[in-house]
């Protein structure tokens, strides 16, 4: 059964428990597929998020896990996913958001990566404040503020 909008509350529901929020892949699934605006919004918005979806099953006739891949693609480049709905609008190639970048070789490749990218982010932040090129700054900071560092 479709979503449906209950509007004396003002949101979409469903009773279908394959519907239901949870019911297809979580925000690392998101991470994978669309990059990290979908994953941030599912871990700090999640119920706008899955209004989203919500109202997009109902509107699109599909499941959750398609309704969730194009939010997941909306919410990271909008004019991208605009550009590519009209396209299929006009018959051309559908693109399927709801498994892309899934291929064990590409989930792979994006482990590494974002493993290797978050290293050196928190290793550039350890060195800068332990002794590196913030480390001037901040024991001057902390000299000026009267605290011992």
């Amino acid at each position: 059964m479709a979503p449906r909008f209950d509007k004396t509350t003002g949101k979409w529901f469903t009773d279908d428990p394959e519907e239901m929020a949870g019911s297809s892949y979580g925000p690392i699934g998101s991470l994978y597929r669309a990059g990290p605006k979908p994953f941030f919004t599912r871990i700090f918005n999640p119920d706008t998020y899955d209004q989203a979806v919500l109202k997009y099953m109902a509107q699109d006739g599909c499941d959750r896990k398609e309704a969730q891949g194009n939010m997941d693609a909306f919410l990271d480049n909008m004019q991208d996913w605009a550009y590519q709905k009209g396209e299929e609008q006009k018959g051309k190639y559908k693109k399927d958001y709801a498994n892309a970048n899934m291929s064990p070789k590409q989930v792979i490749l994006s482990t590494v990566w974002g493993v290797g990218v978050i290293y050196f982010i928190v290793n550039f932040a350890y060195t800068g404040v332990q002794g590196g090129m913030f480390s001037d700054s901040f024991h001057r900071t902390m000299e000026i503020l009267g605290v011992n560092a």
